[in-house]
């Protein structure tokens, strides 16, 4: 993902979720050095996801697939790409925030091995005012 991206990303993003990334947050995280990525085929941008490496961990902080592409093993291949990356990084742990209500995702992540080991209060905005978030993590 590069700075000529971020407008798609963004738009993307938006169809995907009801509390979506903004353009700033995909440009801020460049600007950190973080690892973007654009998953393509055919030309087409059909998922992207960011990842933060801190020490022997990398925290995934989004991962996504428009949404006609979802439930057809993309994001599994996005995900795998990640876990390749991340193992290249010396990374040992991957970690990831997942809205409670969210059930698919966390049946996606449960099925690539992750499993739950906490919660952050009030992470999310939600309709209501904020929603916790699940910490999962699998090992590398």
């Amino acid at each position: 993902m590069t700075d000529a991206d971020l407008a798609a990303v963004a738009a993307a993003e938006a169809t995907i979720y009801p509390f979506p990334w903004t353009r700033g947050n995909f440009a801020d995280s460049l600007a950190a050095g973080y690892g973007a990525w654009l998953a393509q085929e055919d030309g087409r941008m059909i998922g992207y996801a960011v990842m933060m490496h801190v020490l022997d961990e990398a925290h995934l902080l989004n991962i996504s697939v428009l949404p006609e592409m979802q439930r057809s093993g993309r994001g599994s291949a996005l995900l795998i790409h990640l876990f390749a990356h991340a193992r290249l990084q010396a990374a040992k742990r991957m970690l990831l925030e997942v809205r409670p209500g969210n059930l698919a995702g966390q049946g996606f992540y449960r099925h690539h091995g992750f499993v739950e080991i906490g919660r952050r209060r009030d992470y999310y905005p939600a309709h209501d005012g904020r929603e916790d978030a699940i910490v999962m993590a699998r090992d590398l």
